[in-house]
């Protein structure tokens, strides 16, 4: 109405302020809706802006999704984008507003073990637990083992290789040692109470489950009889 009376849009800016305070539009704004108005407008609503419009995370396209996500898991957005045409942010948005998803780094696992092999380590550690309980065993009787590779040369750090010299003599050298330098596996057990085996692989020697056991196990069994 005060458009139609050729009211300037300051003036009317004024006006709403005088009744709502802070609460009125900024002047741009008025002036914007002003020209509209003088354009035959008859509404404020916005018109549509050319793109995809928000309505894209409808439960279809949500669906869509999450069936591209079981389908795999390993999916990237970017793949999502090619199987289902939505644009980037509101795949993002499905994913994470929606669905509740995060994507993490898969944990590696050092073996897949057999559903047996499970319930077998389940019942030894039961087996383990109940013998502590009862003090059939100590913590001393642990027995634990590992396997390493050491070089045959040991150059040691940096700090234990400083020297005294005199006042501007040169610094000590210490060839560094190379990569491909041979080295030797050591399989070692041990006990709270210090190392029961330490056994040297043979350099070329293939290592089976019978190698194994007559060389490392049987002997660490007939060392901890002989204690």
């Amino acid at each position: 109405m005060r458009t139609a009376l050729n009211i300037q849009p300051r003036v009317i800016y004024e006006e709403l302020y005088t009744v709502h305070g802070d609460q009125v539009p900024c002047l741009r704004t008025v002036e914007r809706w002003c020209k509209r108005f003088r354009e035959g407008r008859d509404d404020l609503e916005d018109e549509a802006r050319p793109g995809r419009p928000v309505t894209e995370t409808t439960t279809e396209n949500i669906e869509q999704v999450r069936l591209v996500i079981d389908d795999d898991p390993r999916v990237s957005i970017e793949e999502i984008q090619e199987q289902t045409g939505l644009s980037y942010g509101t795949t993002q948005r499905i994913l994470v507003d929606h669905l509740q998803m995060t994507k993490v780094t898969a944990r590696y696992l050092p073996k897949q073990l057999t559903d047996f092999q499970r319930s077998e380590r389940v019942r030894i550690c039961k087996e383990n637990l109940a013998r502590f309980t009862d003090g059939t065993w100590r913590l001393c009787n642990v027995v634990t083992g590992d396997e390493s590779w050491f070089y045959h040369r040991q150059t040691g750090r940096k700090s234990s290789n400083a020297a005294w010299v005199a006042r501007g003599d040169p610094p000590p050298t210490i060839i560094r040692r190379d990569r491909f330098a041979p080295k030797t596996l050591f399989s070692i057990f041990f006990k709270s109470t210090g190392p029961l085996l330490i056994y040297g692989v043979l350099r070329g020697q293939t290592i089976d489950h019978r190698y194994y056991i007559d060389n490392c196990l049987q002997p660490l069994i007939d060392e901890i009889r002989h204690q």
